[in-house]
Parts: C-alpha cells; sequence; structure tokens
C-alpha cells in the first residue's frame, strides 16, 4: 500500500470515512484557535499559509471526486496527475474561511458517493501515470492519509500562531 500511497504512514487505523468525516471539522476547530491575521502568512519561505493548504485542500478534494466517479464510471480508467505548486499559484488573497467552506462542502459530496460504492466498488482499477495500478479503495486511503497529513501540518501552524 505505500509505494502506491505516499500518505499510508499517516493511516493511524481509524475507519477511513470517519477520518473523512472529521477532518473539515477538525480543521474548522484549529482556525477558530487561530489569529485570523496570521492565517494568510507563509510560515517560512517556500512553505504553504493556513490559507494556501486549505486552497490546496480544497483544490484536491475535486480532484479526488473526479478520480473516484471516473473509477466508477469507466474500466480501469488513467487519471490525471497535476502540479500542486503550479496550481498553488492561484491561491493568494483567496481567505481560508472561504477555502474551508469550499473543501467542506466537496467532501461532504464525495464521502457520500464513497459510502454508496464501498465496499462493492472497492477493488475498482485505475491507474496513475506516476504512481501504477490503484483501486478505488487504494485512492480513500490516499484522501485519508492526505487529510492526516496536512491535518498535522495546520495543528503545528496552530501551535505557532494562537488567537489573538
Amino acid at each position: 500500500m505505500s509505494e502506491r500511497n505516499p500518505y499510508a504512514r499517516f493511516l493511524d487505523g481509524r475507519p477511513l470515512t470517519a477520518i473523512l468525516r472529521s477532518t473539515p471539522t477538525g480543521i474548522a476547530k484549529l482556525l477558530k484557535a487561530m489569529d485570523p491575521a496570521t492565517l494568510a502568512v507563509s510560515p517560512a519561505p517556500g512553505k504553504w499559509s493556513v490559507a494556501e493548504i486549505l486552497c490546496h485542500l480544497a483544490d484536491c478534494e475535486m480532484v479526488f471526486g473526479f478520480r473516484l466517479r471516473q473509477t466508477l464510471a469507466e474500466d480501469a480508467p488513467t487519471i490525471q496527475p497535476f502540479d500542486q505548486d503550479k496550481w498553488a499559484a492561484t491561491y493568494r488573497g483567496i481567505d481560508a474561511r472561504r477555502a474551508l467552506d469550499v473543501y467542506a462542502a466537496l467532501r461532504g459530496w464525495n464521502l457520500m458517493l464513497i459510502q454508496a460504492a464501498l465496499p462493492v466498488a472497492a477493488n475498482r482499477p485505475v491507474n496513475h501515470p506516476e504512481r501504477g495500478a490503484l483501486t478505488f479503495q487504494t485512492l480513500v486511503e490516499i484522501m485519508a492519509g492526505h487529510d492526516l497529513n496536512h491535518l498535522g501540518q495546520l495543528k503545528k501552524l496552530a501551535e505557532k500562531t494562537p488567537a489573538a
């Protein structure tokens, strides 16, 4: 699983749908504990701000949703990778809470699909040009690990930037 899922090390044994369901709420709680003036500030050169991480999560949720639907609708489709840093070049000026709202809405929509599709569709094949053969289940595992990775980053940033 780890070669196919670069985020496997973040998975903590909880059911995947529990992770996917709880992440938007967990992020919202962290944002409430942070000084709004710091949300758009990069913590270090070349590092994303809280707002940029949330924009990235919203973009990824859109991509994951398409990939999940493509996997269900087509026979062994090849999914398109994307350059997250090039996408991130468009994030400047987007409000963190607005990005969270988009992410949470897309997550709710994707979670309904995942819950309806699993376990029947778990082994539906999909090909990723960089990671090779995956399954619908692997995509869900990647989503959950990706969540936990960025949730950890946000927790560290929240510790450094408490509310004003």
